[in-house]
């Protein structure tokens, strides 16, 4: 985590900052998280047992208040047990927008323009080969369907519109016709995102109803000439259905910054194929988003510790209980 997280805590002086350790003594760090109010994990793929925010850590931690995650995704969590409890999940959702709405058009490029396949081929030994091979396309003018219209998802919708002129629809069922038209994008069905998407870029979280949703039946709705590109999570499509379609080619490629299991093994079936782009679930690390996710979850910890509502709260329906406990544990009244 960047450190300027850690100084704007450090200037507060009711709050007092503990940095915990993998390889501290557990028993050590049990005494100090039993004691805490607030506690701040890492992204999930960084996270280990056995300090891992669900029931037993939520009954085990009774001063807890909060707990909240460096980005944007929560999946880790056991938000139904902290809403019980009267525990908040807060994230930092829109620190990494930016950041990952350029990596999702960085994946486009290179498969569009066939980038990583030229530089390949010029590094092996053979002059089999002639520059037309690798002739590319532009994205200008071309369809782009979003899977989630949410910070990043509006954001890859605005680039789309105004560096490549491209057509833009989207697919996210709790938003309005009015937010669609805000964010610059159509609103179709998932189904027809599929068909109708040159490219298409999934921006929604992993959840209990996205985990499974793109498969085979989507698949086979692609275009033979489109690419799919995801940056969201690992879970949210069948890594079989799509290793399969391109097998048969019927799709032209894709870019994967994100696996079910990460790293992925080196003998995955979708790294035998040279239309395919991995990267290493890096598309928000970035210098820039690092500062902004640190920086985001330290302000958010002041509200929190002020008595007051967090802007980026997951579980709102934690609220009534949480007021009692807080009021209760720190001895002031929240704030409305």
């Amino acid at each position: 985590m960047d450190p300027a997280g850690a100084e704007i805590i450090a200037a507060e002086k009711n709050i007092n900052l503990q940095k915990l350790s993998f390889g501290d003594d557990v028993n050590a760090n049990w005494v100090i998280l039993e004691q805490a109010h607030g506690i701040q994990f890492l992204a999930s793929t960084e996270m280990q047992p056995p300090y891992m925010p669900e029931r037993p850590m939520i009954e085990r931690c009774k001063n807890l208040l909060a707990f909240s995650v460096i980005g944007a995704g929560y999946d880790m969590f056991d938000v139904d047990a902290c809403t019980k409890t009267g525990v908040l999940v807060v994230n930092q959702t829109g620190a990494n927008s930016e950041s990952v709405a350029q990596h999702v058009f960085g994946l486009m490029l290179v498969l569009s323009k066939q980038i990583i396949q030229g530089d390949r081929r010029m590094r092996r030994q053979g002059d089999d080969w002639d520059r037309w091979e690798y002739q590319g396309k532009e994205l200008t003018g071309r369809t782009l369907g979003i899977i989630g219209l949410g910070n990043v998802g509006r954001r890859v919708s605005a680039l789309a519109g105004q560096m490549f002129g491209m057509r833009v629809i989207a697919h996210d069922p709790y938003l309005t016709n009015d937010d669609f038209r805000e964010r610059g994008a159509e609103a179709v069905s998932l189904d027809d995102v599929f068909k109708a998407a040159d490219f298409i870029s999934v921006n929604c979280p992993l959840s209990e109803e996205t985990t499974g949703m793109v498969g085979a039946k989507e698949f086979a709705l692609m275009k033979p000439t489109a690419y799919f590109v995801t940056t969201a999570r690992g879970g949210i499509h069948d890594e079989a259905a799509l290793a399969a379609v391109l097998a048969d080619g019927k799709i032209a490629g894709a870019g994967l910054d994100v696996f079910t299991t990460e790293p992925p093994p080196y003998d995955h079936p979708l790294m035998d194929f040279e239309n395919v782009i991995v990267s290493p679930h890096v598309a928000g690390i970035t210098d820039d988003c690092l500062y902004n996710m640190a920086t985001y979850a330290a302000k958010q910890w002041l509200t929190i510790f002020r008595g007051q509502r967090p802007p980026r709260l997951i579980n709102p329906n934690a609220w009534p209980i949480y007021r009692d406990r807080f009021e209760k544990i720190i001895g002031t009244p929240v704030k409305d």
